[in-house]
């Protein structure tokens, strides 16, 4: 009941939060939408709503120089700790129009986590195909882990919002090869769990491939994740 209780207030806050970030009137530049002393990390384009314009997606990030600390144990001598936003904007006859963003992606440093590398640092942390956006995020620690993760949430528009349709989770341990994999498709309410076939020369295993179906039922906007602490699908 707790864990069901705060997924509501986070679900109601990250909401209202929206629509006080949210601007529905079109602006002739998209750089329009990025407040001052903020950057551009990422920026994608593509149409997503099927009507043949460019569409944008962008994650920016906050440039104060007061977010970036000492850190005098292990890990980077300096941690960033400034804040992360998506931007989703959609191509409009005047400009671009604001339709959805998100203010939980990671920062580049962890100060619980101060050997973390940027979970956004690796590949392309934000990519358009097909009419999806999909957010790409790489963890791996240089002290204390041997483990590597890659999480990828797949978003597809739908009845006015962004909607979560597919979660992808591979596992890499560095130490001994193993892995796996899990994909989850929020459609069909399918996972596909992945084993086996470590990543080493020597490692001859093959992959075994199991299929089961999401305990729970889930239909959550892009607004509704918590991309910093989302837990686990069942």
């Amino acid at each position: 009941m707790k864990n069901k209780t705060e997924l509501i207030l986070f679900c109601a806050l990250t909401t209202c939060s929206t629509l006080v970030w949210a601007d529905t009137n079109p602006k002739a530049d998209y750089q329009s939408f990025i407040p001052k002393n903020w950057k551009v990390l990422s920026k994608v384009q593509g149409d997503l709503n099927g009507d043949k314009l460019t569409d944008l997606a962008l994650i920016i990030e906050n440039t104060d120089p007061k977010n970036i600390v000492t850190n005098e144990g292990l890990g980077n001598p300096q941690l960033n700790l400034n804040n992360r936003k998506l931007l989703i904007l959609f191509k409009a006859p005047q400009g671009y129009r604001h339709v959805a963003s998100n203010f939980t992606l990671p920062t580049e440093g962890d100060q619980e986590s101060p050997c973390l590398a940027d979970p956004l640092g690796e590949g392309d942390p934000l990519t358009i195909k097909n009419g999806l956006v999909k957010i790409n995020l790489h963890y791996w620690l240089s002290c204390g882990s041997w483990s590597v993760y890659n999480n990828a949430f797949t978003f597809r528009y739908q009845n006015q919002s962004f909607k979560l349709i597919g979660y992808d989770t591979d596992y890499f341990h560095r130490a001994s090869g193993e892995t796996s994999a899990k994909s989850i498709n929020f459609l069909t309410g399918k996972i596909k769990n992945t084993t086996g076939g470590g990543e080493f020369e020597n490692q001859d295993q093959a992959k075994q491939v199991s299929w089961s179906k999401l305990k729970n039922s889930y239909s959550l906007k892009l607004e509704q994740i918590n991309f910093k602490d989302y837990g686990e699908f069942e």
